[in-house]
């Protein structure tokens, strides 16, 4: 599938749409913009439903209504020296799903996934390039897309988010959200060698915006969620550091022998044509909305 296709011409609010993984940080912004448009929303949680556990199908298809739209976000993230464990677990997730939507249909399906699915050396992506992933993250997100289109019977969006970043998120991966704790506690960003690879970097709010826009649509197929600008980490880094009222620096320093710099653009002509009144955030808005709200400093 290459981009997305409307079944709704013209936007509409779902009669109700249950978030799966709800109180993580991208759930939780999901879960917000829902409310902001006056969405009816079932939040449901890892207190709500360990999906990993024996018996989480059933306890889904009591929830779930024929009518409803389902956000799956719900994904542990990788876990150094038990990637296998942890790989393993996010399918149980999908599976539980999967088997859940089996006995009890829904309207719509929207999973978020990750760019991850597409090789680290694919520098330039679109919808149309071949999925290859490099490590268990990407390869988890393909399997659990796969999973999920072989079974469903509904609609079905699938978003892969590039490098998101944003107020409340707990991740601590190279990026802005790092840099911006490391520079509230030790006014220093540390970069790997002098921060030249390039990323899409997606603020959550926008994330939540093209979620709503696929439910409101009811909108089946691929998207890539990006800008279609990429910027460096060293940009990045010199953007948080100037959120803060103390000196922050930006510290480069030596990578080890052979290491390989790769850079990531997307194209993104599917998401216009998908959304053409749509306009992505700039990483120098973002990240200043960002430290407004988390308020480090």
């Amino acid at each position: 599938m290459t981009g997305l296709t409307h079944s709704w011409a013209e936007p509409r609010k779902p009669s109700r749409v249950v978030v799966i993984g709800a109180g993580g940080f991208v759930g939780q912004a999901v879960v917000a913009a829902l409310k902001a448009k006056g969405t009816p929303c079932l939040a449901l949680g890892s207190k709500d439903i360990d999906l990993t556990a024996p018996g989480a199908d059933e306890q889904l298809v009591k929830r779930l209504q024929a009518d409803d739209a389902v956000v799956m976000v719900s994904a542990l993230t990788p876990d150094r020296g038990r990637d296998i464990a942890t790989f393993m677990k996010n399918l149980r997730m999908m599976q539980a799903l999967c088997d859940a939507i089996g006995k009890q249909p829904v309207a719509h399906v929207v999973n978020i996934g990750s760019d991850a699915v597409y090789p680290d050396a694919a520098s330039l992506v679109d919808e149309t390039t071949p999925t290859a992933p490099n490590g268990f993250h990407g390869m988890m997100h393909l399997a659990r897309e796969l999973m999920l289109t072989s079974i469903a019977k509904m609609p079905v969006a699938l978003l892969r988010p590039s490098l998101l970043y944003g107020a409340g998120d707990t991740h601590n991966g190279y990026g802005p959200n790092r840099f911006r704790r490391t520079a509230a506690k030790e006014q220093r960003i540390q970069l790997f060698g002098n921060g030249e690879e390039k990323r899409d970097h997606v603020y959550i709010d926008d994330l939540a915006e093209l979620v709503w826009r696929c439910l409101a649509q009811r909108s089946h197929g691929t998207l890539n969620i990006a800008t279609g600008q990429s910027a460096s980490f060293r940009e990045a880094a010199d953007i948080v550091a100037l959120q803060f009222s103390k000196p922050v620096e930006v510290a480069p320093q030596p990578r080890a022998a052979g290491a390989v710099i790769t850079h990531r653009h997307f194209q993104v002509a599917a998401r216009i044509r998908a959304f053409p009144d749509f306009t992505p955030t700039s990483p120098t808005a973002g990240i200043a909305a960002t430290h407004r709200r988390d308020g480090l400093d």
